[in-house]
């Protein structure tokens, strides 16, 4: 592995980013078919990609369905071995419990790759489909967006490591000295714990989250291990760094977005670089601003069936040829080993022992 290595993965959605991508895939599985997903991922894994994400929120794109993120991820997981795996879950409308509890299930199926992008929902249209509430102020959305992925944290270390004993001769599965009520009491969630579900297997599962100003900067940075987000040039790229640290987030991994479209069109509109040139031309971007203080990047392809293959088989070698991406996957290693992330201490441990 290159010393200095570009981190590389890719957004997955529906077809592809370009409006209208299933014109252009008239023989594609449906999106709702768990074949048209594992295809994709293994045409991403046979890159030796560090990840991918699976995108959802809670509206359709135009008159293309969404099948659940996180059911699509565990659907994926049993048929790779080594791709990181990061699933979109809307946190506005929905609880901290859930989606703790789906993330390290996630983290069990996939063996340590899983990951999780939350994300806010401000739309009254979105706020309509549960009735529970009108649509929050958007500071207001990622105030409570920082207290849910606090609660989700706190439940996965809600359980120690070594919580389950499956001792056969007491009958007791778990020591429940080893499990923690977590206690958390804020403005937007009141809840003791502890978790169902026994500490996933990175401890911590990746959280990332997609950022495009000052105020999401200061999220990620508070709330996530990965921030993705949008320049279009290197004065931009340059302007992001510097407001992702002021921010707070000099430990976090920043991941530039961009959409990646070689055939060329004109109609993918995106905050993200909209990239139309050859494979080479792109890999001399990635080299280009990896060497400006990016992390590493999240590719988008406009049309899934044709630029994913194009991504792996022509951008990836590129890479590979300059020494700044793996030739192989190591075997048996976590999602946060795989990014450079640190050991997920569990805040709860020392209670035991003092």
């Amino acid at each position: 592995m290159a010393l200095n290595p570009v981190y590389l993965g890719v957004a997955l959605d529906g077809y592809g980013c370009r409006p209208q991508a299933m014109r252009y895939t008239p023989a594609a599985e449906p999106v709702t078919s768990g074949r048209h997903w594992a295809r994709l991922a293994a045409i991403a894994e046979r890159g030796m990609l560090d990840f991918l994400t699976v995108e959802d929120n809670l509206g359709t794109r135009g008159d293309t369905p969404r099948a659940d993120a996180v059911l699509i991820a565990a659907r994926i997981a049993p048929v790779t071995r080594n791709i990181g795996l990061i699933p979109v879950a809307t946190v506005t409308h929905t609880e901290p419990f859930h989606i703790s509890k789906a993330i390290a299930t996630l983290d069990y199926v996939s063996h340590g790759r899983a990951g999780w992008q939350p994300r806010v929902s401000a739309t009254a249209a979105e706020a309509e489909l549960f009735g529970r509430r009108a649509a929050p102020a958007p500071d207001e959305s990622f105030d409570e967006a920082a207290d849910f992925v606090e609660v989700v944290r706190r439940l996965w270390d809600s359980w120690e490591d070594d919580a389950v004993i499956r001792d056969v001769a007491t009958g007791r599965y778990v020591d429940r000295n080893r499990l923690h009520y977590i206690d958390f009491t804020g403005r937007y969630f009141s809840v003791k714990g502890p978790s169902i579900t026994p500490r996933p297997p990175q401890g911590q599962p990746v959280v990332a989250a997609l950022a495009h100003a000052e105020r999401v900067y200061e999220f990620a940075s508070a709330a996530a291990d990965v921030v993705f987000v949008t320049p279009k040039d290197e004065q931009s790229l340059a302007r992001i760094v510097g407001e992702v640290n002021a921010a707070g987030g000099q430990d976090l991994k920043v991941i530039a977005d961009l959409v990646v479209d070689f055939g060329g069109a004109s109609d993918v509109r995106s905050d993200a670089l909209v990239w139309g040139g050859t494979p080479a031309e792109l890999a001399d971007l990635l080299l280009a601003w990896h060497d400006l203080g990016l992390d590493g990047f999240r590719l988008r392809p406009a049309v899934n069936t044709t630029d994913l293959p194009a991504i792996v088989d022509d951008l990836v070698p590129v890479l590979q040829r300059a020494g700044r991406f793996r030739t192989a996957y190591r075997d048996g290693e976590t999602l946060r080993e795989r990014l450079g992330l640190p050991v997920a201490v569990n805040r709860y441990t020392p209670v035991r022992s003092t």
